[in-house]
């Protein structure tokens, strides 16, 4: 069993697939070595899709400013200092809102209230998201009506290859959502070894709406939504106070554990990406180089050099959790 990770995309247009994934890497490696780890990246496949929801990619060569092509935010190393702000009274604010949104927006069976409220915010500012949920299509022809079906594939085709290696699935932004219904809903049967959200919109009331109706079509369940039972080890969600995609950061409050007592970590971060002096909290390079992240990253990749003893006890560890959560999920019934 070897060690590979995989990663898939957020929101918006990209570069080309090769060069998306070389900066993924980049920002991965520069993370490890400003933070200290001396060790090598392994296997790393990118599933991406911006090419489903736009017609042409962002192109480095690309001049004209206005052109859709133009890429604004390329892959830059971290600036040699970054303001160390205080931003105690935003959080007050973010958790606040937070919380709001869910009671105002969420009914008890998680049903949307008010849903034009919703639809109009994922209409404004999620226009990816809003073609990724399109229900209503008429012409079957449309690349747009497929989108989720066609992206889901690429995600399922790749963890199938990799279902026999030890998995870290890294999903930023409404990549988040797409790995969410393949290992919720898809792909049950393949272990996901540890899996990373970042910048993730997992925690807005329209996402969790859809989640619990997929569910209850699907599997039946009842109202209580749940970490994927297809993660094994770890679940680490990573956001910055000041990235408005994940408004609602804390999904500890919103997934309870699955078989395996796994429910998300919350880690609240400080992204550092910025290019012409213009932050961006939301860009995942800046996600992928933080202490945080790098730490967890370092730990799966130590993984692959364990002992065999260390290696069992692991495993054994794993058994009795799996025991105990069974056990405590059938007295709670009696």
């Amino acid at each position: 069993m070897a060690n590979v990770i995989i990663g898939i995309h957020g929101l918006g247009n990209k570069p080309s697939k090769r060069q998306l994934r070389r900066w993924w890497k980049l920002a991965m490696k520069e993370g490890l070595k400003t933070n200290n780890y001396p060790s090598v990246l392994p296997k790393f496949k990118l599933v991406y899709w911006a090419d489903v929801m736009h017609e042409k990619v962002q192109k480095i060569t690309e001049q004209d400013e206005n052109s859709p092509c133009f890429l604004r935010e390329k892959y830059i190393e971290a600036p040699d200092t970054f303001p160390q702000e205080d931003h105690t009274t935003r959080k007050k604010l973010v958790d606040f809102i937070g919380k709001q949104m869910n009671r105002i927006l969420l009914n008890k069976d998680l049903t949307l209230n008010y849903s034009f409220i919703s639809d109009t915010i994922v209409s404004r500012f999620f226009k990816d998201l809003e073609i990724y949920y399109k229900e209503d299509c008429t012409d079957t022809n449309d690349k747009q009506c497929k989108a989720k079906d066609i992206i889901k594939g690429r995600l399922i085709r790749v963890l199938e290859k990799y279902k026999s290696d030890r998995i870290m699935l890294i999903s930023h932004s409404m990549g988040s959502i797409v790995a969410f219904d393949v290992i919720n809903f898809h792909t049950l049967d393949i272990p996901i070894n540890t899996f990373i959200t970042a910048g993730s919109p997992l925690g807005l009331p329209v996402v969790i709406s859809k989640i619990a109706a997929e569910q209850k079509k699907k599997l039946n369940h009842n109202i209580t939504i749940q970490t994927p039972p297809a993660i094994s080890k770890s679940w680490f969600n990573f956001s910055d106070i000041l990235d408005k995609v994940a408004l609602n950061y804390k999904l500890a409050n919103v997934f309870s554990k699955n078989v395996y007592g796994v429910k998300p970590i919350d880690f609240l971060v400080i992204n550092n990406y910025e290019i012409v002096g213009k932050r961006n909290p939301h860009k995942l390079y800046g996600y992928l180089r933080t202490p945080e992240f790098s730490k967890v990253l370092n730990a799966f990749i130590q993984t692959d050099k364990l002992t065999l003893k260390q290696k069992a006890i692991l495993r054994i560890k794993k058994y009795v959790n799996l025991i105990k959560s069974k056990f405590q999920t059938k007295k709670s019934k009696a």
